[in-house]
């Protein structure tokens, strides 16, 4: 019997850090690549891939904020998570010299974790849609006097020559990135869920919230506060922590939020990460 071999979507061009995720995430897999994050939620709400890699915060440059909004307006859930480490490289064509560089271009992500590399190597630096992408542009444009920043990988696959290795400003650089799908996933009794809220307009609103937490003895891996830009200083609380939505803690956690005037919105269930850091 044939095994079913799923098609998974990234954001990025052949040789991107998500493409990366995708690899190393599955065994098997056909993949898919997309120009903008909106595009790969398109594609797996329509049913053209089967799931998602996207990425979701750096240990450098902090919540890839556009992941987060996307999450925040769509069905999809959260099934899965891997980090994948990050070494980024000066790339060009190779018979560009370091002192020919006039830009660099690459991802506003790549740019944020190489600022002292970019500060001392004194060329104007700018923004793109992805770090692969910008390798393709400058060799697609024959842009002599132009570098991108991206991975050894990618310019391996456009026949680019490396300058400089592993230029980011600080060795452990990593990259954690969410699995989407469809479905929900079942408990495997090692997972961490993924939620939004709004701890509510009221006295010690965000104390009580977490108290739920606490009363249940449920570990919090991460929390992060964002505007909502639907009213001026109001926040959604994105919060991330150890254990099943359909575990009975946390499913009386998430309960007690909502009791308290809370609106919650379920990310996903999934299992940790094996690749832990």
């Amino acid at each position: 019997m044939e095994r079913d071999i799923p098609t998974v979507g990234f954001q990025g061009e052949s040789g991107a850090y998500s493409e990366k995720a995708v690899q190393l995430y599955f065994s098997e897999v056909t993949s898919r690549s997309y120009r903008s994050f909106s595009d790969l939620f398109l594609a797996i709400e329509n049913g053209q891939i089967d799931l998602a890699i996207l990425p979701i915060e750096n240990s450098i440059e902090g919540s890839v904020i556009e992941s987060y909004e996307l999450l925040l307006k769509s069905s999809l859930s959260v099934v899965g998570e891997i980090n994948v480490k990050v070494d980024h490289c000066l790339i060009s064509h190779h018979n560009t010299k370091k002192e020919d560089i006039d830009v660099i271009y690459s991802h506003t992500q790549a740019l944020g974790q190489c600022k002292s590399y970019l500060k001392k190597i004194g060329c104007d630096a700018v923004a793109t849609y992805d770090t692969a992408g910008s390798v393709k542009m400058i060799k697609e444009k024959n842009m002599k006097r132009s570098a991108a920043i991206a991975s050894k990988e990618a310019a391996e696959i456009y026949e680019m020559n490396v300058i400089d290795e592993n230029i980011q400003d600080h060795e452990d650089n990593f990259t954690r990135f969410f699995c989407l799908s469809k479905n929900r996933t079942k408990s495997t009794g090692d997972d961490k869920t993924s939620i939004v809220f709004s701890a509510g307009d009221v006295s010690g609103a965000l104390y009580k919230a977490l108290k739920e937490f606490a009363n249940g003895g449920i570990n919090l891996t991460k929390i992060e506060s964002r505007l909502t830009r639907k009213k001026a200083w109001e926040y959604n609380f994105y919060l991330d922590f150890e254990g099943h939505i359909d575990d009975n803690n946390c499913k009386k956690a998430v309960e007690g939020l909502i009791n308290l005037g809370s609106t919650v919105k379920i990310l996903g269930s999934y299992p940790k990460s094996n690749n832990k850091l």
